[in-house]
């Protein structure tokens, strides 16, 4: 696309902000009255019609006014919307909150989510951090009957898995505890694939339970990043693009299907920084009646998992790139501790 002259970068970068802000199509009567670009209505409505042959704007039905496209929401996120980081009250502000929290993966999961959906106020979507191989921890076994305990892992990473054993004959807690201690001492940090290999080293009860260890971090690496978390659908149900019954309909429709980020996941995970897709962008066709803003957080080499926001391509893409970024490094941190980066 050839170059945009000043005048229609400024006439675009209005465009794109106050259609965000108001949801209301953009005429050059309001642009000439409430901006000061020093030309008639009529000159704004030749650089309109101009930004709408280059196909960064178009207008709805009959409106006189204009609205972005998706290529004019990408030529104002590349180059004319201002970057900079989150208010420093607000980044403290933030981090107080997570320091208010139980040191727990689940529930730092909770507060990302309602961070995010509240100060973009859209829909915010996050996926638990998934190691390349899922590693075991530490477990438990703990009496629940004569015959029946409870198995409670804990991951690298910090996920918490629990599962109900059923055995042949009564058994004590300190009996299960001794089968545990052994376990553990063996399969430290071991892969679903590394305790398989060393089931043969086992006999009885050590090998029952190994092997209900491998059922269990098998299933985890096959779910991989399929689950998928998601909170402030208010915010993205309030907005003026969804009142319509249909619209309505189609995000919870989008948001109950777990798998619905497996076709921008990879390019995610590979990316370094915030990725913004933008309507038709979007490699699946549910998905390109809105845009997302997406970042990879994790410890590199251990596990990593996307968080970012979900709404319509009417989105404050400055306080979403910049809101995303910060909640990513934010993450990755807390998630270095666990794994015992300093």
């Amino acid at each position: 696309m050839e170059p945009l002259t000043e005048r229609q970068r400024a006439l675009l970068k209005i465009i794109v902000g106050d259609y965000i802000s108001s949801a209301m199509p953009v005429a050059s009567e309001l642009v000439a009255g409430k901006y000061t670009l020093k030309v008639s209505p009529a000159t704004i409505r030749n650089e309109m019609a101009a930004l709408e042959e280059l196909g960064l704007v178009t207008h709805p039905h009959t409106s006189a006014g204009r609205v972005p496209t998706d290529k004019g929401y990408r030529y104002y996120v590349e180059s004319l919307m201002e970057e900079a980081e989150l208010p420093q009250v607000e980044r403290l502000m933030i981090q107080h909150q997570f320091h208010q929290v139980e040191l727990e993966l689940d529930q730092w999961l909770r507060l990302a989510m309602a961070i995010l959906a509240h100060s973009v106020q859209s829909a915010a979507l996050i996926t638990p951090p998934v190691a390349a191989r899922s590693r075991v921890r530490h477990f438990e076994l703990i009496s629940v009957q004569e015959d029946l305990a409870l198995m409670v892992l804990v991951l690298q990473g910090g996920a918490v898995k629990e599962q109900m054993l059923s055995f042949d004959r009564p058994l004590a807690q300190g009996e299960l505890s001794a089968i545990a201690n052994r376990l553990n001492s063996l399969f430290q940090e071991a892969t679903a694939e590394q305790i398989q290999g060393k089931l043969n080293q086992l006999g009885g009860l050590e090998r029952q339970v190994a092997e209900v260890l491998v059922k269990i971090v098998r299933q985890l690496d096959e779910l991989g990043h399929q689950e998928v978390y998601h909170n402030g659908l208010i915010n993205v149900l309030s907005q003026p693009e969804f009142s319509q019954v249909d619209r309505a309909r189609q995000i919870l429709e989008l948001l109950e299907q777990r798998s619905f980020l497996s076709a921008v996941m990879p390019q995610v995970l590979m990316s370094e920084g915030v990725q913004v897709i933008i309507g038709a962008e979007n490699p699946w066709e549910k998905l390109r009646q809105f845009s997302m803003v997406l970042s990879r957080y994790g410890v590199k080499g251990e596990a990593a998992g996307v968080l970012g926001v979900l709404g319509p391509t009417r989105l404050p893409y400055w306080r979403a790139i910049s809101t995303v970024r910060f909640m990513a490094q934010l993450m990755s941190g807390l998630l270095g501790e666990l794994y015992g980066e300093r």
